[in-house]
């Protein structure tokens, strides 16, 4: 089969040539859609056994954690879900509320929004930098529970700097 050249748009949605269709029909969008929402899916089951267990004890630590770790949770339900979405509007070519949208709009104040995004890219490494000296002088504490919970907290700050950069990328793009 001759290779036919595909306009950007399917390339950017996952279609390289149309070789990468399955024999069945389905599309490299609809193949990552199913993932997607077959994780959204376990993540979903997960998260009323998480709930079940900080309910269930009496530990005050131990629940704190556990709601740490329900927040993110619910937090990767919320991603997955508008991921989908985006990918079944774009399959279906409508627009669901729920979905990511805005890739190729020019906000009104641009500049501002990229200053902002400079100073804050600037104020998450400076906090970087200060959370990994706490780390170090905290590791001893409480067992390492404050090391702990200041590397997830730099964990945060690290994807903090992922999506600032992003945005940054997409503002200087436009």
């Amino acid at each position: 089969m001759e290779k036919v050249h595909l306009p950007e748009y399917y390339i950017m949605y996952g279609y390289q040539d149309l070789d990468a269709l399955k024999p069945e029909g389905i599309s490299p969008v609809e193949r990552l859609m199913n993932e997607f929402e077959s994780h959204e899916a376990k993540e979903r089951s997960f998260l009323p056994k998480y709930k079940e267990m900080a309910g269930q004890t009496e530990n005050p630590l131990i629940k704190f954690l556990v709601q740490l770790i329900i927040a993110d949770e619910e937090k990767h339900h919320a991603v997955l879900h508008a991921m989908v979405s985006t990918l079944r509007g774009s399959l279906t070519w409508t627009e669901p509320e729920d979905a990511l949208r805005g890739f190729y709009e020019v906000a009104k104040g641009r500049e501002e929004l990229l200053a902002l995004t400079e100073n804050f890219i600037r104020v998450e490494k400076e906090g970087l930098k200060e959370y990994k000296e706490l780390v170090r002088t905290s590791d001893r504490y409480y067992h390492g529970l404050f090391a702990l919970l200041l590397q997830s907290m730099i964990h945060d700050s690290e994807k903090h700097v992922e999506i600032l950069e992003f945005i940054r990328k997409r503002l200087r793009e436009t």
